[in-house]
């Protein structure tokens, strides 16, 4: 089962992973209400369909006005956004997430998931965040952090502080990214999930935000995942 973003961060920030202000909006009448519930000066407008390339077929937009937020979310909502994962019929948009811009020095990747592999969850981290991991990996593979994580054990907080160190993090950064690393990670074990990607994980300051993020749940736990 695939969640859309705003359900993968409701999640995830129930485990302490820290996430910018948001919230979803499914009808345009309610899109004034949602946009001035949420401080400015940056609004981020984001279409929740199952696929990525939203940004680039015109799915998100960033804007510096409430009056805007509100345009962009009537914009998008009900369009139909075509992207590489969606085939050429594209997916019609439901529903639309907004949420506060966050200020953004760095963009990193993080995901836990399922190593086929080493039939172990595996922990993978890079600088390259923003990008499809699979670019990445093609083009340069050494950009990619891995930590297998011993299932007698889980993550432990000297792997989340290896890869923090591996990403060029410093001083309270750190911290606060090994606190989101292990937070990501005890989502992924509650949750029964295959996949917890954060894509960008956003340094901003002495701060690191989950800025997008996306759940896959493993069909297989689902009668213990009610919620």
């Amino acid at each position: 089962m695939n969640l859309h973003e705003y359900q993968s961060k409701e999640l995830l920030a129930k485990h302490g992973v820290r996430i910018p202000k948001g919230s979803v909006v499914l009808e345009a009448v309610e899109a004034e209400e949602v946009v001035h519930r949420l401080d400015g000066p940056v609004w981020v407008v984001k279409a929740q369909i199952h696929a990525g390339g939203r940004g680039k077929a015109g799915g998100v937009k960033v804007v510096k006005s409430a009056a805007d937020a509100v345009q962009a979310v009537t914009d998008i909502l009900g369009m139909t956004l075509v992207t590489p994962q969606t085939g050429a019929a594209g997916k019609e948009v439901s529903r639309v997430y907004v949420e506060q811009g966050v200020d953004i020095d760095r963009e990193l990747y993080l995901s836990v998931l399922v190593d086929r592999a080493s039939k172990r969850v595996t922990v993978m981290a890079s600088t390259e965040g923003g990008m499809d991991i699979e670019d990445v990996a093609a083009k340069t593979p050494e950009k990619i952090l891995r930590v297998i994580i011993d299932p007698a054990t889980g993550m432990l907080p000297f792997h989340a502080r290896a890869l923090a160190f591996g990403l060029g993090l410093k001083g309270a950064q750190v911290r606060a990214g090994t606190k989101l690393m292990l937070a990501a990670y005890a989502a992924f074990i509650a949750c029964d999930a295959s996949l917890v990607e954060i894509n960008p994980m956003a340094v901003s300051g002495e701060d690191v935000i989950a800025v997008d993020a996306k759940i896959n749940i493993d069909d297989n736990g689902l009668f213990r995942q009610q919620e």
